[in-house]
């Protein structure tokens, strides 16, 4: 029975990709989808995190004679008085009986102070005093107290007053009321008197956090209490007691009374010193300083103060390193205050005198906004606040600051993993051109380029507008394709120190630095392939498609998995478009050839990419040919057993397009391609009609012009084939409705417009030629 036109006349054809363009079901996108157009994922670059905490890391572009310094010596000289006039040198002598202290009469009546007392055999509190006797030594000017007292006239109900020297009209004391110098003589004083001779420094610590509580009841803080600088004088000394702990009681201490200039400059390169420190980071939580040092960004002068920015936000930037000071820095509006930090830097242009200085602070904060993004509620405000904007700002005006363009390109990393992130940042038209400009710039710089390279594949992998945008942008494939020869040179070159970089691979797992860069950048490539117009412009480019090439020549799975991998992913979607000035298909006889490598290779995604460029690539004559030859079509049967539905989906497509040709139709009898084929219909058609289609579509081209019933199917697979077909064709058996409404209209759709016509098609087929066995059988009989 010869079968080229059924019984109603219809004239049957093989099925395979058409020619001509048509329009397409809404079946037919989502299977290219599948098929032959992919986005590729990949890891966002490892940032190494430096041992030691520093302005600037170990991979700063800036030198150390061009960067201020992380390390430096701090004293009580570092700090001055000029902000009042200094006070005496005398010391004040210990008082034989410890007075009855009184509290101010208009505030907290019948209050006292204690003071602590210093521990038995403290070993740091012996320490402390061999430093404060130094102290004491070499002290020439400045002490607080004199020797003199005057003990309270208990009739005035007043409380004690310690007389200064040396006190003149005009000093801190004008204009001071009787409260406050009740208040002073009876809340202040006492700690005072203990700072100044308590040799323990828990007990230091303890005073200071005495000192501040009764400098906050008393109204004190900021620079309107009459007695602040003789007060900042005492607190400056106990600096040299080097003491961590004590260093942050005196720095809230200090920042709280609002110094200013070399003072304020002090007070933050302190800070900064102990929070070099990881350890001391409980510290600082535990004292609340995140606050005094968001209030120095809040409110003090940017130009004037500069470098203690500097320090105050390096002292941030490393607090932001640990988890649980990064939330509290969020819950206390650091966001909004960096945010409103940069747009003050964005305000100078570059003819001012601070923009080289402002460009080491602005290191800082974009380090800082790089932790920050790790919590989903400062990402939020980040983007409410206008951040990316902001930050595309910076990049435009620091482009030649390799550190600032590495850190925002950290922060973009980030954000760009991120839908609605990504569609903020692709929402700036100027984004493409800054970055092309970045990687045209800094094109050797790895760490820059592996991230901004990792930003365009976030933006082009679900956005057609962006890939379309960045393609047009003028010279885009050139700066591609310049990177791409970069960082192949590169690649190639290391192979001088191929034994040294294969034990480091064995023992890291991780891509060398050349070929990370790669990676990253073979997928944008693959992602602005998924659009129609840049995917046949780039299938025709010699440049992109020779280069694709390279890796597969000079690369295994097994030297890196993912670049090799995503090179013949790139090459597979390429494949897709058949341009008539189409480089993929002058060469695609030794692409072929070299996916021979990869399809023989142990390594199952490999095998999987190897068979979708095949799909493709089988639609030409001379690649059916090539798979024949090579009797790589035993292999495609084989794969069908693999239980993967992915790769039965390709390995049927390309055996359907062989079975376009009727020369070579009877390989699906070797190996029990048949069977195998039934198997994938019976296993997988329910959950998967595309694959069901595929196999129906292959098994109407074999049995085409099949004249005996009999050399068509075995009588087994015909009865298989049946039962399979006449269950699936029943809408109440084939479809599950106990999936959720989307999936469930899905596989309808599927189901209906393409595996339903096909499988109809065949199973007609076959039952004619089972009823013809039948009649035969009874003849002969």
């Amino acid at each position: 029975m010869h079968s080229s036109k059924n019984k109603n006349g219809e004239k049957t054809e093989p099925f395979y990709r058409p020619s001509v363009a048509k329009q397409k079901t809404s079946a037919e996108i989502i299977n290219e989808a599948r098929n032959a157009l992919r986005t590729l994922r990949t890891q966002r670059p490892f940032t190494p995190r430096d041992e030691q905490r520093k302005l600037f890391g170990s991979a700063s572009s800036r030198t150390p004679e061009n960067r201020p310094p992380s390390t430096f010596s701090l004293h009580a000289s570092s700090f001055e008085s000029g902000e009042s006039r200094p006070v005496s040198g005398t010391r004040l002598s210990p008082l034989d009986h410890k007075p009855k202290l009184l509290s101010s009469p208009t505030k907290d009546e019948g209050s006292s102070i204690s003071f602590p007392k210093p521990p038995v055999n403290s070993m740091e509190g012996r320490k402390v005093s061999s430093v404060r006797a130094r102290l004491h030594r070499t002290a020439s000017q400045g002490n607080l107290l004199s020797d003199k007292t005057f003990l309270f006239d208990e009739s005035k109900s007043i409380s004690i007053s310690f007389k200064y020297l040396n006190q003149e009209p005009g000093d801190d004391r004008v204009n001071e009321t009787e409260e406050e110098e009740n208040y002073w003589n009876v809340k202040i004083l006492p700690i005072v008197y203990e700072l100044e001779n308590e040799d323990n420094i828990e007990n230091l610590c303890l005073a200071c956090t005495s000192l501040h509580q009764a400098l906050e009841e008393g109204n004190m803080f900021g620079k309107r209490f009459k007695r602040r600088s003789v007060l900042l004088k005492t607190l400056y000394k106990l600096v040299d007691i080097g003491s961590d702990t004590l260093g942050l009681k005196l720095a809230k201490l200090i920042l709280a009374l609002k110094v200013s200039g070399k003072n304020l400059l002090s007070v933050c390169k302190l800070v900064f010193k102990i929070s070099r420190n990881e350890k001391n980071d409980s510290l600082i939580q535990k004292n609340g300083l995140l606050d005094s040092l968001l209030e120095v960004l809040r409110f003090e002068d940017l130009q004037t103060n500069y470098e203690a920015f500097l320090y105050c936000m390096g002292a941030i930037k490393f607090s932001s390193g640990n988890a649980v000071l990064l939330n509290e820095m969020v819950n206390k509006g650091a966001v909004e205050i960096l945010l409103q930090l940069m747009k003050q830097i964005n305000n100078i242009k570059e003819n001012d005198i601070h923009f080289t200085s402002l460009g080491h602070l602005l290191v800082q904060l974009t380090a800082t906004l790089r932790n920050l993004i790790d919590l989903a509620l400062s990402r939020c405000q980040l983007l409410r606040n206008g951040a990316v904007s902001e930050l595309w700002v910076v990049l435009e005006q620091r482009m030649n600051d390799r550190d600032i363009c590495t850190n925002i390109s950290r922060i973009f990393s980030k954000l760009s993993s991120y839908n609605d992130c990504c569609a903020a940042l692709a929402d700036c038209s100027r984004c493409y051109i800054l970055f092309l400009a970045i990687l045209n710039k800094h094109q050797k710089k790895q760490d820059l380029v592996v991230r901004v390279v990792f930003i365009l594949g976030n933006l082009t992998a679900k956005n057609n507008q962006a890939r379309e945008q960045f393609f047009k942008e003028k010279g885009s494939t050139d700066i591609l394709v310049s990177l791409f020869q970069t960082y192949s040179e590169l690649d190639l070159n290391a192979k001088k120190w191929k034994h040294e970089r294969e034990e480091y691979k064995t023992k890291q797992k991780h891509p060398s630095e050349a070929e990370d860069v790669l990676i990253k950048l073979i997928r944008v490539l693959a992602n602005l392939s998924i659009h129609p117009n840049v995917g046949a412009a780039l299938a025709a480019n010699h440049h992109i498609v020779a280069l694709l090439v390279t890796v597969l020549e000079n690369k295994s799975v097994d030297d890196c998995e993912e670049l090799v991998i995503n090179a013949a992913a790139t090459i597979n979607n390429l494949s897709y478009y058949s341009v008539r000035n189409s480089v993929i298909q002058d060469k695609k006889l030794h692409i072929a050839e070299l996916l021979l490598k990869l399809l023989m290779s142990s390594n199952m995604d490999g095998i999987l990419e190897a068979v979708r460029v095949f799909g493709n690539l089988s639609q030409y004559l001379e690649i059916r040919d090539f798979i024949i030859q090579r009797k790589l079509y035993k292999f495609m049967i084989a794969l069908l057993d693999a239980k993967h539905q992915d790769v039965c989906f390709s390995a049927c497509g390309v055996l359907l397009n062989l079975t376009v040709d009727n020369n070579k139709r009877a390989i699906l009898k070797e190996e029990g391609g048949i069977k195998k084929l039934v198997d994938c219909l019976r296993d997988f058609g329910p959950s998967d009609w595309q694959l069901a289609c595929l196999v129906c579509k292959t098994l109407w081209n074999y049995s085409e012009n099949i004249t005996s019933a009999a050399s068509c199917f075995e009588e087994e697979d015909t009865n298989t084939l049946l039962l399979l077909l006449a269950s699936f064709l029943d809408e109440e058996l084939a479809l599950d409705y106990n999936l959720d409404s989307d999936l469930r209209d899905y596989h309808k759709l599927y189901w209906e417009t393409e595996f339903k016509p096909v499988a109809q098609k065949l199973l007609n087929r076959i039952q004619s030629h089972h009823s013809f066995l039948q009649s035969v059988a009874i003849t002969s009989f």
